[in-house]
This record gives structure tokens, sequence and C-alpha cells, in this order.
């Protein structure tokens, strides 16, 4: 059936306006005033933003990790994910050293196939990058539509890839279109930090942050942007926690090195006083890279609106802390790493970011949408609202104050990273390719509906010079 959203205040990452879509076929055919079709459904939109549907870069769904598996599944994790606003999510493939790509990628397939209520798509993670493994990675890049690749340069004995691992796979992703993603800490100086602490009987939790400086964040961050510069490839650090990280950024787009970066909403609104609270209770807020100090909050902030970070992804990666997160009691590095955060993402970040002056409400939306559409290959597909876009849309009142708990989200683990916390705003309803997923807050979608999405090779382009921010961070 043909819709009409009326009246709304059309949002896209440039423009700010009145006006109507005609959505036929899940697709955007019209965009203007006073639009009318034979048959179409009326859906009133006054008072609320129409926003492009938004883009989670960085979810773990079904994930094994730490002798457990998150919470959370496609399907659980994506009716989340769509309750608050995000209609397309990017997962990571976890593979095994000595097993083939399509294996890992083939997993993953069968974890989501018929659970995903909205669209999907993978990055693949790169452990060891043999000749093997270099002669399969472009077929699984033409074949998949993969054109992300993950390294770590944490966990070590489980994840962590060594340096020339790192070079090698920002080669071939210069080669083959590829984006190559860091998560961007020093694993191996973190292990003996580690090992140091838990043999002088240091085993609460906020010793994961004590464990995992700052520093040892900016040095692994500032070390994969130099090996991008020598390989003149391309590199996205996920989850920047702390200012020495996003220097090194800025220092490399300074320099006109194609470095992007991501950070998180928990990173944005919350510190390391978390990982203090008694009876165990910090165990709630160990992921990794791990809270920091308050300051770094504004750094982030600054950062984000001055184009030296381009967008926020969840890191959903959800641990009941009963049964779970427990299994670290007495060791903080036996902690399950993660938290739930994929159904609050898009409203955090309009609540803190936009209500408080800290962005714009277009900056909002390439935040939350475009610039990862056009990271990750789905630009103009998803991310904005134009002609011939999916009809991925949120109707968003500006104007709701609510209290996010686990009382009343939708994720399927025990405890809310933000109990308590009073922000402005909530979607409405959502569509996805035209069809309601959300509507008046209620779940009207059904598990598989969503697609597994073909994503474009990267397209390589000079990063933007900064803009100076303007006060109060609002146009």
């Amino acid at each position: 059936m043909k819709k009409i959203i009326k009246n709304g205040t059309i949002v896209t990452a440039a423009d700010t306006y009145i006006g109507d879509i005609l959505i036929e076929d899940g697709i955007i055919k019209g965009i203007g005033l006073g639009l009318e079709a034979q048959d179409a459904e009326l859906i009133d939109a006054s008072g609320c933003y129409v926003f492009p549907g938004g883009i989670d870069p960085h979810t773990h769904l079904d994930m094994p990790f730490g002798g457990t598996v998150t919470a959370d599944d496609f399907e659980t994790g994506t009716i989340a994910a769509a309750y608050g606003g995000t209609t397309t999510v990017i997962d990571f493939c976890l593979t095994t050293k000595g097993e083939p790509l399509q294996k890992a990628v083939d997993v993953w397939h069968a974890k989501s196939q018929d659970k995903a209520v909205i669209d999907y798509s993978f990055h693949l993670m790169v452990s060891d990058l043999n000749d093997k493994v270099l002669e399969e990675l472009p077929q699984v890049i033409e074949n998949e539509g993969i054109t992300s690749l993950k390294v770590f340069m944490a966990y070590k004995n489980t994840f962590q890839a060594d340096d020339g691992t790192l070079y090698k796979t920002l080669q071939a992703a210069k080669r083959e279109g590829a984006l190559v993603m860091v998560h961007a800490e020093n694993g191996d100086v973190i292990d003996y930090l580690v090992d140091q602490a838990l043999a002088a009987g240091n085993t609460d939790p906020v010793y994961h942050a004590l464990t995992r400086p700052p520093e040892l964040e900016g040095e692994a961050t500032g070390r994969a942007a130099y090996l991008t510069g020598l390989a003149d490839s391309q590199l996205y650090v996920v989850h920047v926690t702390c200012a020495e990280a996003a220097w090194k950024i800025g220092e490399a787009r300074k320099k006109g090195l194609r470095v992007y970066g991501e950070t998180c909403p928990q990173y944005l609104v919350l510190d390391v006083e978390a990982l203090k609270k008694p009876d165990f209770e910090g165990a709630k807020y160990v992921w990794s890279p791990p809270l920091r100090e308050a300051w770094n909050q504004e750094v982030l902030w600054d950062s984000l609106w001055n184009g030296t970070l381009q967008t926020i992804g969840s890191d959903q990666c959800s641990f009941n802390f009963k049964g779970q997160k427990e299994l670290g009691r007495g060791d903080f590095s036996k902690i399950p790493n993660g938290g739930p955060t994929i159904e609050d993402r898009f409203s955090v970040l309009y609540s803190e970011g936009v209500a408080k002056g800290h962005i714009s409400l277009n900056k909002f939306v390439d935040i939350i949408a475009t610039s990862s559409a056009k990271l990750f290959g789905l630009f103009p597909q998803k991310g904005t609202i134009a002609l011939g876009s999916d009809a991925d849309l949120v109707l968003f009142d500006p104007n709701v104050t609510r209290v996010l708990s686990a009382g009343t989200h939708h994720m399927n683990v025990d405890y809310s990273a933000f109990e308590g916390m009073e922000i402005r705003g909530e979607p409405v309803s959502v569509l996805s390719r035209g069809e309601f997923v959300i509507r008046d807050k209620r779940f009207v979608g059904a598990a598989g509906a969503g697609r597994y999405l073909h994503r474009k090779r990267f397209e390589a382009e000079a990063p933007a010079p900064s803009q100076p921010r303007v006060s109060g961070g609002v146009v």
C-alpha cells in the first residue's frame, strides 16, 4: 500500500523543512507539500521530526565471548534497535584462525536468518592474513558485499592481531576497496598490567579501567594511523573514548589521511565512577575500552561537532548482570566485556546532543545515519530522505520527557546502562522500507522481515577540514 507521511518536519544532514513524503513499494517516491495519491494511507506526523532511520555501525548480537554468549540475538536485538529509531545494523562476523572466512560469514547468516526485524549487514574480523586468507578475501568482498574488515589491537591470545597483520590488511583494503576498522588499545601492555593488578590482589571491577589507561588507547590509535598513512589506505577507529585517541585521529586527518572515528553513547554520558559502584554493581559498566574520567566527554562532543569523529555506534554487547557479569566476581578480567546500548543510542544522542546544544539537528542526522551510510557503502539507499532512497523513517517526538530503565526497555538483559537517566525525545513510529516496525510505540514488525544488505566498496575521499565550533553547537 502507498503511504503519505504528512505535516512532519523533515530533517536530513543538510536540510530541515516542513513537507510530505510519498512511499510506494518501500521507496520514497515523492517529497513536497500537499502530496496526494489514490488509495494511499495517510500518516499524520504533526509535531514530529521525520528523520532517516538510524544506522548502527557497531553491534555484537548472538556473539560468544568469555565463556558465554551475548544476551540479545538478532531478533531481540533488532527489535530493541527499532524501538530506539535504528533501521539498519552492521554486526561483526568473528573468524577463527585456520578456518575459511566464508565459514564465519555462513555462521553469521545462520544466526540472523529469519530473526532480524530490520535490515542488516556484516563486518568481517581479520585475525590472521596469510596467503590463503588473502586469496579468499576478494571473493568474500565481491560475493557477500562485506566491505569493512575489523582488526583487534587488544584481547591478547584471543582476538589480537600483530602489527604486520594490521598493515597487510590495510594494503589489502586499499586494493579491494574496503575500510579497515580497528579496536585500538595496546593489548600487550594491557595484558601485563592485568597480571600485575591480579597479583597484587586488585580484583574489583574498577581495575578493568585502571589496567586499560587512555594512554594505551591513544598510542594504539596513533600507531594504526601511521600504518594507514604508510599503506595509503583507509582506517575507521571504533569506540573512541578519550582525548588521547581523538587527538590522534585529528592529527591524522589534518595530514590528509583517510582516518575516521566513532564514539558511543556511553562514553558521552557515563564516566569511570560507575565502575566503583559497591556490591559488584560496577561490573555492569565493564566494556572495552573502559569508561574514562568525565572531562573526556567534552572532547568527544567537540570532536563530533568539528568532524574529527563522524559516527556513533552502540557497541551493543549485552550480558546479564546475574549469571553472566557475575562470572568475574573475584577477578575483573573474567567479567564479560560489553553493555546494552542498542535501544538508547539514537535518543541519548538527541537528548544530550541536540537538546543540550552540543550539536545541531542536521549534525545529529549526519552522526546517527548519514555518515555511516557513506562510510559503509549504503548511501543513498540508506541514511537520508531523498527520492529513490529506502523509506527507512523515524517519526520522533522531541517534546516527550522520559526516564531510561531496565523496566521499560526492550533489550533481553536485566539492567540498563543508563538506569534513571532522564532524556528528552522519543521515537513514536519507525518504518523499514515503508513498512511499520514500530507504530505508536508498539512493535508491529516480524522476525525475518529484515534484509541482508550487500554493500558497495569504500569510496576514498580526502577528509573534510574541521569546522570551528559555533557557540553552543547549535546553528
